[in-house]
């Protein structure tokens, strides 16, 4: 038996995907895996097929020689590798200056296959030291604006599967993990824009977040998040904005990523930090 994303895959499955392909020769590999998703009932919580994780499933028994996949008909684009650098979008860059109070009321809009998602996209790749990376998987973001104009931004995506911090602070089993990591966030960018310098609106910002982040997964992707978590580079921030926040430090890598051939620092050392969304998050994510 093997596991693949999640799913155990045992050899009787193994010999029912082969009976399954046998008995649709004409069939495409792009048919053929979403077929095999809608037998299996194998889908998102908001009911779309996970088309994608079973195309890479069924690659996979073909490469092991497990079952024979029919010719490919047509090379499909890698759109995300080919995708080109966000272009620049032109934003009021009016200085704003004061106290929080000042920018009230503010705007927390969730963006994403919006309209606005195009200037999201540019100010990350503009002011964002990381640049603007696409996201795959779950992921939500947001502008912040005030009286209209964009201050900040805020992206939000599925959370990694495999955290040694985050595993041990929550405690839970390997089978859990499995199961229940889909109920995590990762705060992936948080922006504010440089010509904005107003005290203590960063951590009002990530209080505003905690309450509207779980409200919006599950109104579009059908499940609930009951953790928040996020990484720092201590070389260049201090998490305090997290901290004032209510974030709690998990502890800090290595430095070294994932799967490293040596035990030098290769990266920069980095603060991981959490926040739960429910009073009891361990149990409900241990279940």
């Amino acid at each position: 038996m093997a596991v693949y994303r999640g799913r155990e895959v045992t050899r009787e499955d193994i010999a029912w995907i082969r009976q399954f392909l046998q008995d649709r020769p004409e069939w495409s590999r792009w048919k053929l895996s979403r077929e095999l998703c809608e037998a299996w009932q194998w889908k998102q919580a908001n009911g779309a097929l996970r088309d994608m994780v079973c195309r890479g499933l069924l690659l996979m028994l073909h490469r092991a020689g497990e079952i024979e996949l029919p010719p490919v008909k047509r090379v499909v684009r890698n759109r995300i590798a080919e995708r080109a650098r966000p272009a620049r979008v032109l934003v009021e860059e009016r200085a704003l200056q004061g106290s929080l109070g000042d920018l009230q009321p503010l705007e927390l809009v969730q963006v994403r296959r919006t309209p606005e998602e195009r200037l999201f996209n540019s100010l990350l790749e503009q002011y964002h030291y990381l640049g603007y990376e696409q996201p795959v998987g779950e992921h939500l973001k947001y502008l912040v604006k005030a009286s209209g104009q964009v201050i900040a931004g805020l992206a939000w995506s599925s959370a990694p599967r495999h955290l040694k911090l985050r595993d041990r602070y929550l405690g839970w089993s390997e089978e859990a993990r499995k199961r229940n990591v889909h109920l995590l966030a990762y705060n992936t960018r948080f922006l504010i824009l440089p010509w904005v310098q107003v005290p203590h609106l960063a951590s009002h910002l990530l209080g505003r977040m905690a309450k509207i982040v779980p409200q919006d997964w599950q109104r579009i992707y059908a499940h609930p998040v009951y953790w928040l978590e996020t990484f720092i580079d201590l070389s260049r921030f201090r998490g305090t904005c997290y901290r004032a926040a209510n974030w709690q430090v998990l502890g800090t890598t290595a430095g070294r990523g994932h799967r490293a051939p040596t035990f030098q620092q290769t990266r920069p050392v980095k603060q991981m930090l959490g926040l739960p969304l429910h009073r009891r998050f361990r149990e409900m994510l241990s279940q």
